[in-house]
């Protein structure tokens, strides 16, 4: 989009394509989050980015607004804070528009709506972005481009309804995924909400998704194979030593993920020690948080493509390796991995439904927040094997 096409926009008042802020407040960021999420929805389907001009009052005139690097990070943090999912796809610069010097937020129109900020889908209606009503939601959904899309909500034509665990999704997922109201007000069907939430592709002829399977399928490893988590627990410290014990862990994605914590919470040991004063201080050898960081990025960023291997948890006695299938991918490289600043996603949606389960925060802060607790703990950092197929991370004991 070039300057003199940017321009003709913010000075028409009255486009469904544009929101206008004078400043970065917290009211104002919020009604951008709105926008953002409205305008990569696309309803009018204009097959075009939105904009979101930074620093003009709503007449068009200029709100003279110092653009800095850290109000243009401020507004590309937005995509990764975790509000809008799955995540808009973003361009942010500085530009200057008839005389004025502006924030501009490109918005592209999302290959897979709807996307939603806290449980709510946002459209555009004139130039205001609001709630989109049921209907408003399944043309949405209807618009979905199944052609290069990520794996996590291709079509899985060798699945049905059938295979999926409708209570779970109906007692435990719906109302993690949705706001309380929207929940109260919802009257479409149980594919109706299938659909919206990327579960099931559209009619006429829907199907599960690989999503649908992974996060609520009664068999996912029928459809994906790799889908479970190998741990092995090692009497040594090398490959050759004996077992002490092994598990197969799978199941859906909430189950797998939380039977994992329990095995890596019943694995840990704990030393006790009385200082000074009778005070009693327990020093695990791994800290929890930090292996539940690095296992739930390595389910959540790894391959499932081209692959039967599962994500594998070795134990040993002297350190935990934990391997994920698939290497580094889109912007994240051996420079910016592990540093929070670069994000890209592998299988955006099933991210989506990690943190609407509560298992993810805060998207991009995992590793970081493993190093933290590692530090804290008095292990060493961890180390990561970077290579084309693969991730290993391996977390040594503390001393």
């Amino acid at each position: 989009m070039d300057d003199q096409e940017l321009a003709n926009l913010l000075k028409d008042l009255e486009s469904d394509r544009v929101e206008r802020k004078a400043c970065l407040s917290s009211e104002a960021k919020t009604k951008i989050r709105q926008a953002i999420c409205a305008l990569a929805n696309d309803l009018p389907n204009h097959g075009k980015p939105g904009i979101v001009f930074l620093g003009v009052n709503d007449d068009g005139t200029c709100a003279n607004l110092p653009i800095t690097d850290e109000l243009l990070l401020n507004l590309a943090n937005i995509r990764s804070e975790g509000k809008i999912l799955p995540f808009p796809v973003l361009r942010i610069g500085k530009y200057h528009l008839d005389g004025c010097e502006l924030a501009v937020v490109l918005v592209e129109p999302a290959d897979a709506p709807p996307l939603r900020l806290d449980g709510r889908t946002y459209v555009r209606v004139g130039p205001t972005s609001v709630v989109a009503s049921a209907e408003e939601e399944r043309r949405l959904s209807e618009k979905r481009r199944f052609k290069d899309l990520p794996f996590d909500i291709r079509p899985l034509a060798v699945a049905s309804l059938d295979d999926l665990d409708l209570n779970t999704f109906q007692r435990e997922y719906l109302t993690s995924a949705l706001a309380p109201e929207v929940l109260a007000e919802n009257q479409r069907s149980l594919n109706d909400q299938l659909i919206a939430l990327r579960f099931l592709t559209p009619e006429p002829n829907s199907c599960p998704t690989h999503l649908g399977i992974l996060v609520v399928g009664k068999e996912p490893r029928q459809f994906v194979p790799g889908f479970y988590i190998q741990f092995v627990r090692f009497d040594g410290r090398e490959l050759a030593s004996s077992i002490r014990d092994q598990k197969e862990i799978g199941g859906s994605l909430a189950n797998l993920l939380r039977y994992t914590d329990e095995v890596l919470q019943a694995n840990i040991a704990t030393a006790t020690n009385i200082e000074t004063g009778s005070v009693e201080i327990k020093h695990p050898d791994y800290p929890i948080v930090a292996l539940r960081q690095l296992v739930r990025n390595a389910v959540m960023h790894r391959s499932y493509e081209g692959t039967y291997a599962p994500v594998r948890i070795y134990w040993f006695e002297d350190r935990i390796e934990i391997q994920s299938p698939g290497g580094l991918f889109g912007q994240v490289n051996r420079e910016n991995f592990g540093r929070g600043a670069v994000i890209d996603y592998r299988n955006p949606h099933l991210a989506e439904a990690m943190k609407n389960l509560g298992y993810v925060q805060r998207f991009g802060i995992g590793i970081p927040i493993a190093q933290q607790e590692l530090e804290k703990n008095g292990n060493p950092p961890a180390e990561f094997l970077l290579e084309n197929t693969y991730t290993w991370a391996v977390v040594r004991r503390r001393a």
